[in-house]
């Protein structure tokens, strides 16, 4: 019984304003688990808070094999312009 009372005295009531859809899409998210809403609000905000803050990546360097950079004439801001001049490379330039 005594644990009771010390559960009791560590939970704090608070107000908080939901639009009417996500209102609902809660009530029946916390249905479908079978929990009240106010457990399911505070099952997803711990979960919110347990999570990890995604890490910073590590800066990299482009490390590219043999060459002296781009081919003259293509312009890496249309990456098409690569697979023409390959094919064409390949197979010859067809004359329009």
């Amino acid at each position: 019984m005594r644990w009771h009372i010390l559960v009791m005295l560590c939970i704090m009531r608070t107000t908080i304003s939901l639009d009417d859809l996500l209102a609902a899409r809660v009530r029946r998210a916390a249905a479908v688990r079978g929990v009240s809403v106010s457990a399911f609000i505070a099952d997803t905000l711990t979960d919110a808070l347990v999570r990890t803050e995604p890490s910073v990546p590590k800066p990299f360097r482009l490390v590219s094999v043999g060459g002296g950079g781009p081919r003259p004439g293509i312009d890496l801001d249309q990456p098409r312009a690569l697979d023409v001049d390959d094919d064409e490379r390949r197979f010859g330039r067809r004359d329009r």
